[in-house]
Order: C-alpha cells, then structure tokens, then sequence
C-alpha cells in the first residue's frame, strides 16, 4: 500500500498536488477551511475531512492501518500566519509535516521549533512550479530539514515534483524559493519595463517579444553562470564591460522612459546600485561586484 497522505489547504497548488497524490494511488484526506472546495477530488477518490484535526487523524489511522507510524501531512495555505492558526493546538505527535506554504528562512525556522515540541517531524519546502506544472517533469520542489526525514518520504515525495534536499537548516528551502522568485520578478520586471517602451511608440509586442526581447534575454542568461564563478572563485582582473561605463551609459536609459510617459522606477534602483559601485572603487569591476554591494547594504 502507498503512504497515505493527509493535504491541509486546497488552492489551486493545494488542489493540484492532491490530485497528483490521487493519480499516483496514494490514499488521500484533504481539509479546507472553506468546505467543498475543489469537488472534483472526490470523484478521484479523496477523503474528505469535516476539520483539520480531523484529517490528521485520519491520516494517522490509515498509516497505522499499513503497518506505519504517524500520518505525512503536505500543508499549503495561504500565508505563515494560516499555518500557525491550523496547527497549533493540535496532536501531532509522530506526524511528519510537510510545509509548501510560501515563507521567509525565519518564519520555516519558528515552525520547525513549534513542531518540534508538538511532537512532529518537519520539512520545509518550496515549489517551484505553477499548479498545473505539478507531477510533471518540469517542476520541482526545494526541501529542507533532517535528512532522514526526507529520505523517508522521497517516494511519495517524488510524486509531486522533482524533489531537490538542500539542507538540514529548515529555512534553507524557503532562501532557496525566495533566491529564485527574486530572480523571476526581476527578469519580468525588466520585460515589462521594456515592453512599456515599445508599446509607447505604438508598435506591437507580440512581435517585438518573440524577434527581440526574449532572444536577448536568453543570450543575456547565458553570463549569469560567469558572474557565479567570479563570486566563489574571485573577479577577473579586467571586466569586457565594465561598472564606470555602464553607470554613464545607464542614464539613457532613464531619461527615455521619462521621454515615452514611462515610469522609471523599475530602473533607477539599478542606476543607484551602479553609481555607488564607482564611487566605491568598483569602477573597473564586472557586474559581478554590484552583489558584494547588496550583500554590505544588508
């Protein structure tokens, strides 16, 4: 029999992950706090519980039932604050909670104590997917927290997402998810800046993304690697395109926005970033020095 799993919150990430947990033959109890969301489970055949205490304690029973300890349990709710209103005051001692809610390293690390003392083994995770990429390949989840808590429940795991373990520390799943998710808002930040621009002279963007801007970007993507290595492995000595240069010709760039009626503020943090870089020396640097900067600013 497959681990039987107990999934607290059904949003669409929630929703989707029980049904790849259905697909995938694995007994299934799900809990919401608005009742009947996501009917559709039910004809998969998911148990539906009246409470949260109660599904754990369902998913207890049944585990127990296949010869097992206490019951995995997958939480995806809304916010940090949800999590700890659901679980706390509840027996689970000998569970194992899996957290997929979105949370900051501090918030993943005050979880893990509370459990702790409730009596449950914790993992972290963040998923790195949309709903509908979950139980495809393309998806994957960061994972954080014992060790052998994870190898544990890898299997069932696996059915959700490529699972990626990243440390024993719990909140290093949630750095790992915030470090990505800076990343893409950054990216997208900067599409939707440039297509603000073009869309200003009136000329259409679908035809500029797919001819322009996204070839560009993927060949910009293709550097990021290189300012990696600098950061472990040291600078080189002299940058093919360097800070004192970029930060006189980043002005433009500003200056055109406010010309087409767009707001800069997408930009100017960047502009600030670059000047402070050479008036601290950096002039010379790649763009790899301007993380340095961030890091000190923290």
């Amino acid at each position: 029999m497959k681990t039987p799993v107990t999934v607290l919150g059904l949003g669409a990430m929630g929703t989707a992950l029980a049904r790849a947990l259905l697909a995938a033959g694995h007994p299934t109890t799900v809990w919401n706090r608005t009742p009947g969301r996501s009917p559709e489970l039910d004809t998969l055949g998911a148990t539906r519980a009246a409470t949260a205490a109660e599904a754990i304690a369902a998913s207890a029973r049944t585990t127990a039932t296949a010869g097992a300890g206490g019951g995995l349990v997958v939480v995806c709710l809304l916010v940090d604050d949800t999590v700890r209103s659901t679980l706390d005051g509840l027996d689970l001692t000998g569970h194992t909670i899996v957290n997929l809610t979105n949370s900051t390293p501090e918030q993943s690390r005050a979880t893990a104590e509370r459990l702790a003392s409730a009596g449950a083994s914790y993992l972290d995770g963040g998923i790195m997917a949309v709903p509908p990429m979950i139980g495809t390949p393309g998806a994957f989840i960061f994972y954080s927290g014992p060790q052998e808590v994870f190898e544990e429940h890898r299997t069932a795991l696996e059915v959700l997402a490529r699972p990626a373990y990243v440390g024993t520390d719990p909140g290093l799943a949630a750095l790992y998810d915030i470090a990505l998710l800076s990343g893409m808002y950054g990216l997208f930040g900067g599409a939707q800046h440039a297509l603000a621009l073009i869309t200003s002279a009136h000329i259409p963007a679908a035809d500029f993304t797919q001819q322009f801007l996204v070839p560009w970007l993927t060949a910009m993507l293709t550097s990021i690697p290189n300012m990696a290595r600098q950061l472990d492995n040291g600078p080189v000595d002299t940058a093919d395109s360097n800070l004192a240069m970029q930060a006189a010709a980043y002005e433009n760039l500003v200056t055109t926005a406010q010309k087409q009626g767009v707001d800069p503020s997408l930009l100017t943090p960047m502009g600030e970033l670059l000047r402070r870089a050479v008036a601290t020396g950096h002039g010379e640097s790649g763009l790899s020095a301007l993380v340095g900067l961030l890091r000190a600013a923290g």
